[in-house]
């Protein structure tokens, strides 16, 4: 397995498929789950002639079970440390739910000052911030994610098989009928994690206020989100976003989950690839 040490001294693990002079497209997953949540995309685009890059997150997947740092700054910090080691140039990021978040906070402060990317996309993303502030009060309150914390930690493997069956992919909903596999699929990425990681995340998903980040996203970015969001409510998150970055593509799509890369993945990729290909 393919690994890279961050200058802090985290293992960070990470796949690289594909011709190497190929255009990369680079994934980044969301909580509490692993660069494995990418499949349907990463074997999409590898047909498609182009190179695919995805990272575990530090404390999730393969990556280093490390007892700090797990906060959007070292987020954007491991990501940059996967790129230049593999010194991708032209690299457009794809960022689903905190992973959106990941995808603003490098291309924003890494990316565009390295020049190394050609374009982002935001996918049922958190930016600019969950939580509802003074700033976006719109957010959710502070008790929801209080209530992820209490979830997780009393039984974590219960809450991380809870949250697929139900709202994540909009099983939840009459006449949706849960696909048994990805539902144990994403219980098996969330337990492969930290559960210190992935409990200090939540605070690094909801109260990090990225707004200055999107700000500075010049890079044009597609922004995609579902109206049935169970999980980010799209009018605080891909709306919001569409609005304050500097050159942005929007559409949403009637009915689709948070989960909707997976389960609606032959809606969601071919818009994805025409985007690159624009």
């Amino acid at each position: 397995m393919a690994y890279v040490t961050t200058k802090d001294g985290v293992e960070i693990f990470f796949k690289d498929w594909g011709p190497k002079d190929a255009q990369p497209i680079v994934f980044h997953h969301g909580w509490p789950l692993s660069s494995d949540d990418w499949d349907a995309q990463m074997l999409f685009f590898l047909s498609e002639g182009y190179r695919v890059v995805a990272h575990d997150r530090r404390g999730h997947g393969r990556s280093a079970q490390v007892s700090d740092g797990h906060d959007m700054d070292h987020y954007a910090a491991d990501a940059a440390a996967v790129m230049e080691h593999l010194d991708l140039r032209n690299a457009v990021h794809i960022g689903h739910s905190t992973g959106g978040g990941e995808v603003a906070a490098y291309v924003a402060r890494y990316g565009i000052p390295q020049g190394r990317v050609a374009k982002a996309v935001l996918v049922a993303a958190v930016p600019p911030i969950m939580l509802k502030t003074e700033a976006y009060p719109g957010g959710l309150p502070i008790e929801v994610f209080d209530g992820f914390r209490a979830g997780l930690a009393a039984n974590r493997a219960q809450f991380f098989r809870d949250v697929p069956a139900g709202p994540f992919y909009g099983f939840n909903r009459e006449g949706i009928e849960p696909i048994e596999g990805v539902i144990a699929n994403w219980w098996r990425q969330g337990m492969m994690g930290s559960a210190k990681a992935h409990y200090e995340g939540i605070k690094a998903f909801s109260e990090t206020d990225q707004t200055a980040d999107l700000k500075a996203m010049s890079v044009p970015t597609l922004v995609l989100h579902g109206d049935d969001d169970q999980v980010v409510p799209y009018k605080n998150a891909g709306v919001l976003q569409a609005e304050i970055l500097p050159d942005a593509t929007l559409k949403i799509y009637e009915g689709l989950s948070h989960g909707m890369l997976t389960v609606n993945a032959e809606i969601v990729n071919p818009d994805l690839l025409a985007f690159v290909k624009a």
